[in-house]
């Protein structure tokens, strides 16, 4: 039992708690868009697209109404879509089953398409005030070293352990409060890789990892499997002002996207001048772009890029592509991270950076 972490904890939660925008206002559907945000993404980059999502989709009716077009173009840059796709399913099922309202259950929130233990707790507690326990990376490595805990925080029995444990000691009149202090000490306390504060934290009294001088060991994770490389050649094709884009399968990976066409494997110039005459283009020049990858959660893409010139032709739709003005594209289609380094030859910018552009011209 860890009952007498309870009052250092809220207290220490109590003047320093971060100011954040989901904070400013607590309802069920502020904190579950949050919780979904942060997800595999860190604070600062969340905050302002959760300002951005939650004005232009207020609410649950909204999210369960829009285009998917118009839904990803928000995501845009956050990553991991298969998340928001599933709030939209999420909010489907809480419009028709629910009327509309978030339950104010935590089996029913577990329930929900794309919402685990960790979210249904967060929403359940902070939302709703009820006692149940939100344990996330951030809390399974302040856990970790309160115990000087070598198992494996990846296992889900560790993590079944941790949440039955905190089940018991959760005050009943600040759950969400008792919550977010211990993921905020994870987040800016007691943080990984060697930079743990521990002369801040108001746990150190009683935390094992401190008094035998092995905070920097723990946690523990099993080693996570070597991503595969993936060599791809992605290509700007040009006719005129327009460029060509094309539609991901809704299968797979970056599922229904918009992304730049792009070729397997690493080719050369006169490989992908080849390639498009067969496909019945008629390059006009071809210029080598910088090498990039991007890096997903399995997968590694090292890309070779080109931007090629192209005759303008009156098909609208060759080999599955289409040509529109780049701005459009900009506005109107999503096109994941991925493709960033080379979007900036189509003078667009993608996700928050287009934000970030917008604001030093003013």
């Amino acid at each position: 039992m860890m009952e007498y972490i309870v009052k250092p904890l809220l207290s220490w939660y109590d003047g320093h708690a971060r100011v954040l925008p989901w904070r400013e206002e607590i309802s069920p559907y502020r904190v579950w868009v949050s919780e979904i945000m942060l997800q595999q993404t860190r604070v600062e980059a969340v905050k302002p697209y959760f300002e951005r999502f939650v004005k232009a989709l207020p609410d649950v009716h909204a999210l369960a109404e829009c285009p998917e077009d118009e839904l990803l173009k928000l995501w845009e840059g956050l990553g991991y879509y298969n998340r928001v796709r599933n709030m939209q399913k999420a909010a489907r099922v809480i419009v028709d089953k629910y009327d509309g309202k978030f339950p104010a259950d935590y089996k029913k929130l577990l329930e929900l398409p794309g919402i685990g233990h960790y979210t249904a707790g967060a929403v359940s507690s902070i939302a709703f005030g009820i006692c149940m326990p939100a344990v996330d990376g951030n809390v399974l490595r302040v856990l970790s070293r309160l115990q000087a805990s070598y198992d494996d925080i990846l296992s889900q029995s560790v993590k079944h352990t941790f949440e039955e444990e905190l089940q018991k000691i959760i005050p009943e009149d600040r759950a969400g409060d008792f919550n977010q202090a211990l993921i905020e000490i994870g987040a800016i306390v007691c943080v990984p890789n060697g930079k743990a504060k521990c002369g801040e934290c108001p746990l150190g009294f009683c935390c094992k990892a401190k008094e035998r001088g092995i905070v920097d060991e723990l946690p523990k994770k099993k080693a996570k499997k070597e991503r595969r490389v993936e060599n791809r050649t992605v290509l700007v094709l040009r006719e005129g002002n327009r460029v060509a884009i094309r539609k991901r399968p809704e299968k797979g990976l970056l599922a229904g996207l918009y992304e730049l066409p792009n070729l397997e494997g690493t080719l050369s110039d006169e490989e992908v001048l080849l390639r498009l005459r067969e496909r019945g283009f008629s390059p006009i020049r071809i210029l080598p772009l910088a090498p990039a990858k991007h890096i997903f959660s399995h997968v590694e893409w090292r890309m070779t890029g080109y931007a090629v010139s192209l005759e303008e032709s009156e098909d609208m739709d060759k080999d599955g592509l289409f040509f529109i003005d780049a701005r459009e594209t900009e506005e109107k289609y999503p096109i994941p991270a991925a493709f960033a380094a080379y979007a900036r030859y189509m003078d667009i910018v993608l996700g928050q950076e287009k934000y970030e552009e917008g604001r030093k011209d003013v």
